[in-house]
């Protein structure tokens, strides 16, 4: 009987960690509520998966060439896990824990799917409807967030077999941000109940006004160590050591991507790959991504990405016990400063 309960409490702690690896903070942004008046899809992505690389692919016969964010390793750019394509649609999911309980073991297939709507959609529309013709169960327990070059965008909040559409025309200010629990889930249930908040307080002044810039996420959201049920800002105390918890950046954040379309099949993809405080932005598009990003690495992985983990690695010194809960905000404070502004030459340029 203590044999069974110890296996019984190793395997809850085991989901508990499982669910917490697979995260992310995420909008939506119409092109009303931007400054340059395009639409703009944004992920700060938390993984298990340290390192990321982005790359192109081309077209082939009757699917669409697109760009898209893999994880290291992935040599067959078999999961894309944000992208936009050559028919100006883009998308990118966070994971949802609220929603209907897995029915199979059949799961895990977010970056499959998006890979298939990178290759197929040219609209929302063509995504819903890739939605309702995939066979099911689909593998996926996921708020799918997608724009196109006409300015439509939605959050798709699909589990195995439904899913609950929020049109982005709906929304009054036109923004939406989803972390990782589902509105059309149950309310006991997800987690990045803390972030949504974070998040929300930290765009509020910008959605208000409708002057919401790519750099407002990657250099303002990403970069912020705003803590909503503490309320105030760790970056701007003089305490060196912190938990990390409930924070935007996390210990297992690894990029934060801001997808920002013109309205013409065409659009940027601003990147940051890394831990994000300790990560530069660059600009790739479906043409083009630069050197660094790409895999260009041994094990497929990035130089852009192992520069940014090599800061975060100084930024979580401590590796014994329970140290790498701990973060270093001296060296944040200084490393995030440096990288921001290298980041806002990047967009200038």
């Amino acid at each position: 009987m203590i044999k069974r309960i110890a296996l019984i409490l190793s395997a809850i702690t085991l989901f508990a960690q499982t669910m917490s690896i697979e995260a992310c903070t995420s909008a939506i942004v119409a092109g009303k509520a931007s400054a340059s008046g395009r639409p703009m899809l944004w992920k700060h992505r938390d993984t298990g998966c340290e390192s990321n690389f982005v790359e192109r692919v081309p077209a082939s016969g009757d699917t669409h060439g697109y760009v898209a964010l893999f994880n290291a390793g992935d040599s067959l750019l078999k999961e894309a896990w944000m992208g936009m394509n050559d028919a100006g649609f883009a998308i990118m999911n966070t994971a949802s824990y609220n929603l209907a309980p897995d029915t199979t073991v059949y799961k895990d297939r977010e970056g499959e799917v998006m890979t298939a709507a990178l290759r197929q959609c040219s609209s929302v529309n063509d995504f819903e409807h890739l939605l309702l013709t995939l066979p099911k169960p689909l593998g996926v327990q996921a708020n799918f967030g997608v724009i196109d070059a006409a300015g439509n965008g939605a959050y798709f909040e699909t589990d195995d077999y439904n899913f609950t559409k929020f049109d982005l025309a709906d929304a009054p200010d036109g923004v939406i941000i989803r972390t990782n629990f589902s509105f059309s889930g149950n309310e006991t249930d997800g987690y990045g109940y803390i972030r949504y908040d974070n998040a929300s307080h930290l765009l509020a002044d910008k959605i208000k006004s409708g002057e919401l810039t790519p750099a407002d996420f990657t250099e303002g959201v990403s970069r912020s160590y705003y803590h909503s049920l503490l309320g105030y800002d760790v970056l701007a105390d003089t305490a060196r050591w912190v938990v990390d918890q409930d924070f935007i950046p996390r210990n297992i954040s690894t990029a934060s991507v801001v997808i920002e379309l013109d309205g013409k099949n065409d659009g940027v993809m601003w990147t940051a790959l890394g831990y994000p405080p300790c990560a530069i932005v660059e600009a790739a598009t479906v043409d083009y991504v630069p050197d660094n990003m790409r895999p260009l690495l041994p094990g497929y992985k990035s130089a852009a990405a192992e520069e940014s983990l090599s800061k975060k690695r100084k930024a979580f010194p401590i590796k014994r016990g329970s140290g790498p809960r701990y973060l270093d905000m001296d060296f944040v404070r200084k490393a995030s400063k440096d990288c921001h502004e290298k980041s806002m030459i990047n967009y200038a340029r």
